[in-house]
């Protein structure tokens, strides 16, 4: 019960601070609304974890440092991969293949349960198709390299889980850190190459900055606070309980992005979304029991 609690409370706190980041991201610049998220995330961790016990070691450092790595990847090829469409294709193909790989693994590593425990696995994977699917007027086929993308992304995400419970259970929250740390440098990286792109091609270096409207940085802010729990939540969630539950449940973030923008933004929540919703909570119940 209680690993279900913090699968879907770090799901949901993924998928709100995927809202506010996004729309922080319209107001502003998307790569530096990015960093500045992740600048705050890692300040909370750093606040954070002076309060909870761990012991250092260098299997936690390099573990959580891997992690960064392939999560920053990822994201990069998701956006990247969303950028050439068709996205109602798309996102579901991520967010599945983000928890086939440590379900997989999962069970390749011996995890398993009664056969309500394969229904529940089978119904939570329908679902996060379902709730990912973004409905399109006019989506085409996705091309070769958008698909490859996507399936990448989804593996390096899922990837990213599977080293995070790899990392010691006595190492507090120095797998997250050094995650953390990892993926601001990818990102100040991205920064760096982007304005060295954009100099070569005799375009102006700027960025569009982090516009000074104090909504922004609320924004920014909240997101950076609301990624720290979902990653202390999937942390400790993966602590208690079983890879291929946690994998399942964590990769129905985009419920609480679709929850907040129809109850903020009022944006319409497609049918097939809210059956997806409702075979989640379906999928929740039987994984808790």
């Amino acid at each position: 019960m209680l690993t279900v609690l913090l699968g879907l409370t770090g799901a949901l706190t993924y998928g709100a601070a995927d809202f506010f980041g996004g729309l922080a991201a319209r107001r502003s610049s998307t790569l530096l609304t990015t960093a500045g998220v992740a600048v705050v995330g890692l300040i909370g961790l750093l606040a954070t974890s002076l309060f909870v016990p761990a012991h250092s070691s260098l299997d936690a450092w390099i573990i959580g440092g891997a992690s960064g790595l392939a999560g920053a990847l990822g994201i990069g090829l998701l956006y990247g991969s969303l950028a050439i469409g068709p996205m109602s294709i798309l996102s579901p193909t991520t967010a599945f293949i983000s928890a086939i790989v440590p379900v997989s693994i999962g069970l390749g590593l011996g995890e398993s349960g009664e056969a309500l425990f394969f229904v529940a696995l089978g119904v939570a994977l329908v679902a996060i198709i379902l709730v990912g699917f973004v409905p399109e007027q006019g989506a085409v086929r996705p091309g070769a390299i958008g698909l490859g993308m996507a399936v990448g992304s989804g593996a390096l995400i899922g990837l990213t889980i599977v080293l995070i419970d790899a990392a010691p259970d006595d190492s507090g929250l120095i797998p997250l850190l050094a995650n953390r740390i990892v993926s601001t440098f990818s990102l100040a990286l991205a920064i760096v190459v982007v304005i060295g792109a954009r100099s070569l091609r005799g375009t102006s270096p700027r960025l569009p900055g982090l516009r000074t409207i104090p909504s922004v940085w609320i924004m920014v802010v909240v997101a950076g606070i609301l990624d720290v729990i979902a990653n202390v939540a999937v942390l400790y969630g993966l602590r208690t309980g079983a890879l291929t539950v946690m994998a399942v449940l964590v990769a129905l973030y985009p419920a609480g992005t679709i929850v907040l923008a129809g109850l903020w933004l009022k944006e319409r929540v497609a049918a097939i979304q809210w059956v997806g919703l409702a075979l989640a909570l379906i999928a929740s119940a039987l994984l808790a029991l």
